[in-house]
Order: C-alpha cells, then structure tokens, then sequence
C-alpha cells in the first residue's frame, strides 16, 4: 500500500540509509532531524516538570530533597528554553518551509544548515552529560554569584553547552536572513510574502544581533568560575548585577525568539481556516520588526528590585508597555480577519485559537509585572512562573503544535485522524489552564517560587495545579500517538488539503527533493483567498 501511496521520488525515498540522513544537506531532512532532537528534548524538559509538580502535591517537601528540587528547576527551564522552545519553531518549520515558502530549491547555505544541526547536537549532548552527572542546581538563569562560586554542580558543563547551542542559532538565523533577502521567487516582493515568513526573519534578526550577548555573559562566568576573575563577584571587584544586565539583555529579545515563530504559524493559520486575507497585513508584518526591535530595550524590566534606580525604572516600565502595543496589533488583526470569515475549526484552527486566547492572557499580565508597584510584591512568585507559561507554553507550543499538525500532512504525505486533534487541543488548552491560572492566585497570594515547601493554606490551589499538570501531560502524549500512527495507517494527503494558499502547496506531498522542477513566478498576494472564491 505505500509503494502504490508515494510511486514517485520524493525527499523522503530518494535516499536510504543513516548516512544520507546524517550528511544530508536537504532542508527539509535537516527540518526533521530538528524535530526529532526537540521532541526528545520536550520529553526530559516534562519529566523534570512532572516531578516538580508531585513535589508540589503536598506542603512539606517529602518527594525530594532541597538540593535535588533546586536541581530540577533548573534543569527543567534549561532544558525546555534553551534546547526546545528556542529552537522548535524555526529549526524544524522554518528550516522545512522558508525555502518552500519563497520558491527557492534550498537554503542559501545547505551545508552551514547541516552544520548548525551538529553544533545543536554537541551542546545539547555537553549539557545532558550535565544533567546525568549530578545536575545544576543555580536556576536557568544562571544568577550569579549562584553559578560563580557557590554552586558545586555542573555549572561549567551545562554552561559549555548552552554555549554551543548558541552558534546553532546563530547560524540558523543568518542562513534565513540571506535566503529571505537573495532567494525569493520572481514576483514575491516582501509585500507578497507570507507573514511566516516575516515572523522568520526578524526572529533571526533577534538570533544573530542577540545571542552572542548570551555567549560573551556564559564565557565570562566560565573565565570567573575557572579562573577567579573580577568580572561578577564583589570579592574580586566585580558586579553580580552586571550579570542580570548581560543576561536579560539576551533573554528578553529570547523570549520573542520563542514566540515571534508562533505568530507567525498563528497567522498562517488563520487565514487558512477562515478563508480570508489577514486584516492589516502590512501592519501584521511590520508589528513583527517593531516586536523585535523593541525586545532589546525593555530587559531591565525583569531588574526593577534589583538596584535599579527609579528614574532607569520608569523609562523600563514605560517602554515595556510598549512593547504590548505590536502584539496586541496582531491579537486585533487576528481577531479581525476572523470576522464574517468562512471559519473551519480543524484541528490547526483549534491550536491557533487556544494560541490567541492563552497569549493575550499571557501579555495582560505582563503589564501587571511592568508596573512598578505590583512588580515589587510579585516578584519572585509564582505570578512570574504563571505569566512566563501562559506566554512560552500557553503561546509558543500551542504554535508549534498549530504548525505541525497544519503542515503535517505537506511534510509527511499522510493525513492524522482529526477528531483526536480536535480532542488533543480542547484537552490540551483545558490542562494548561487548570495548571497554571491558579499560579496567578498563589502569586498574588505570596507564594514564592523555586521552594519545595509551602504553608498548608497553599496546598488546594497546588493541587489543581499538579491536577491539571497531569491533564496538559495527556494532551500531549496523545498527538504523539496519533501522529506516529499516521505514518504507517494515515489516509493520503493530497498536495492541498487544507484549500490553502502559498507556494509550498502547489507542489507534491511530500515534497520533491528540489521542491520545484522549475522556479514559480509569484502573481498575486499572498492569503489572495477572496480573489480564487471569485
């Protein structure tokens, strides 16, 4: 039967063996093993989650001991940002469908793409041996004087590999920025491109501009931690608030890095399943650049109980509520190409509803930690680990899973049973909201995070919490399931079958190796839904 399915040569036949996969230089294979790399990377980052959430069950930290829950923390957010939510997105989509979606043959440069997959490899590899030799116990965020001269766990090793990452991300956002900028179709002007597309550009305008701030920050606290150096630790004159500078400095903008993708998916989406071009696309696309250029001027809003003085203050706080205001552009547009829209809910369009409702919930908290006076009675709570998760989790998986189960049926050939994504999304949206909007309440309330102890009048909302953990964990096994099953047992996919617009599906599903037998010509716009109805 999948012989008769597939009798033509596509990316996925048109060579056998491990090594075509591991020195292959087509995108859409290097897309795959991305995939495959996160997925495992998801799988360890939601253990950790797993385990911290029992511990959390009941007040008294009975499951496991102080030093071991610093651990898992830690290695759950070092995990789960820097080796899945960072890279998801623009790694296995954008690596798989950037050239597809401007009419090019590949990336600019096949071999630095499978070389950044390699280098992604080896760091996440050094911060595994990490994690399996005793762990890091100093935060994701590596505060110091934490992961200088306190700490006596791996700091150096995880820190080498999150170091190595960094050029992964590095190289992956140049090879957009040049393929955007050299290789588009004859006809699609940056007016003519899907908003995907923008979204993919200016995160690697982020990745270039902003991670070698993270490496130069991590290098120093490996000089300081190997070498003593002054650079953090007020005993050799340095400045442990330097590191909160450097750091937020990357880690802001990063958290556009992670969502700036799923906005880009989210919009793509939309438009697909409600037939209509996106209300206000210029405003869409150009809402993207400002995202990113506005990602490098807010970080020390996550500083203001840090020393900071209250003019510095201010003028973080003013440009924080700014930066709402692009995303919000986007949330309206969204909201407006809804209307009167011929709206299908399949499962993509479920994924990108539940991404709009849970981010701008995410983004409307935000506002609460940029304003002076509640930041300082929430910070450090777990109104920051809430706000954090409806924006990283509520909005950056739900796109991510938007998009794959979208461009599934392009990437595989096989459709997925549509009523378990249905259920899978529904279930998914619900655990998520069960897990952590009751983290708003304990925030609010004074709990602090990072503790594996709590006062009993906390342990209800605790347990709702780990209660809808458990929920979320089931919406997420199950696509796993389903999507597995469907490369062997899933009906063909025709080379639309969404009804969609783009270039990528105008060709055969799964691709061809080239993609194209010769170059498309672009003639009209892109989300040009109005003008086939006509």
């Amino acid at each position: 039967m999948d012989t008769l399915a597939f009798p033509r040569t596509h990316y996925l036949n048109a060579e056998y063996g491990l090594k075509s996969w591991l020195l292959t230089t087509d995108h859409k294979r290097i897309g795959l093993l991305f995939l495959g790399a996160i997925s495992l990377f998801f799988i360890l980052g939601g253990i950790f989650a797993g385990l911290i959430r029992l511990e959390l069950l009941t007040p008294p930290g009975d499951l496991v001991s102080d030093d071991t829950y610093n651990k898992l923390f830690t290695m759950h957010g070092i995990v789960m940002v820097f080796m899945f939510l960072i890279p998801s997105i623009p790694a296995v989509m954008g690596n798989f469908f950037v050239p597809i979606m401007i009419g090019a043959r590949d990336l600019a440069f096949p071999r630095l793409n499978l070389l950044s997959w390699y280098i992604f490899m080896t760091g996440g590899l050094f911060t595994l041996y990490a994690i399996v030799t005793g762990g890091v116990d100093t935060g994701w965020t590596f505060y110091t004087p934490f992961s200088t001269l306190s700490s006596h766990s791996n700091v150096m090793t995880a820190a080498i590999g999150i170091f190595i990452i960094g050029f992964s991300s590095i190289l992956t956002g140049l090879n957009f920025i040049v393929t955007i900028h050299t290789m588009r179709a004859p006809g699609m002007t940056w007016f003519r491109m899907p908003l995907f597309l923008w979204a993919m550009y200016a995160t690697s305008l982020i990745n270039v501009l902003a991670t070698p701030v993270l490496a130069i920050t991590i290098f120093a606290v490996a000089l300081e931690r190997a070498l003593h150096m002054g650079i953090f630790d007020p005993a050799y004159g340095g400045d442990p608030v330097l590191f909160q500078h450097l750091f937020w400095f990357y880690s802001h903008p990063a958290v556009y890095i992670m969502i700036l993708p799923a906005m880009g998916v989210v919009s793509e989406v939309i438009a697909a399943f409600s037939r209509k071009s996106i209300f206000g696309y210029k405003f869409v696309a150009f809402s993207s650049l400002a995202i990113a250029v506005f990602g490098f001027l807010v970080w020390g809003h996550h500083m203001f109980v840090a020393g900071m003085s209250v003019y510095g203050a201010m003028i973080f706080s003013v440009l924080s509520f700014l930066v709402a205001v692009p995303s919000a552009v986007k949330v309206f547009n969204w909201t407006a190409t809804l209307y009167k829209g011929s709206i299908s809910y399949q499962t993509p369009m479920l994924y990108a509803l539940g991404f709009i409702g849970l981010f701008t919930i995410g983004g409307l908290t935000g506002l609460f930690l940029a304003s002076l006076g509640v930041d300082v009675h929430v910070t450090d709570t777990y109104f920051v680990v809430a706000h954090f998760h409806y924006i990283m989790v509520g909005g950056a998986i739900m796109g991510y899973l938007g998009g794959l189960h979208y461009w599934w049926p392009k990437m595989t050939g096989r459709m997925y049973p549509d009523m378990w994504g249905r259920v899978a999304a529904v279930v998914t949206f619900l655990g998520f909201n069960l897990t952590f909007f009751p983290q708003f309440v304990l925030g609010y309330m004074g709990m602090p995070r990072r503790y594996h102890a709590y006062p009993p009048e906390f342990q209800a909302l605790n347990v709702l919490s780990t209660a809808g953990a458990s929920i979320m964990g089931i919406g997420y096994l199950i696509p796993a399931i389903y999507l597995l099953w469907s490369l062997k047992y899933g009906a063909i996919a025709g080379n639309n079958p969404w009804g969609a617009k783009g270039l990528e599906w105008e060709i055969p599903s799964p691709p061809p190796t080239f993609n194209f037998d010769k170059t498309p010509v672009v003639t009209e716009p892109a989300y040009a839904y109005e003008t086939r109805e006509k």
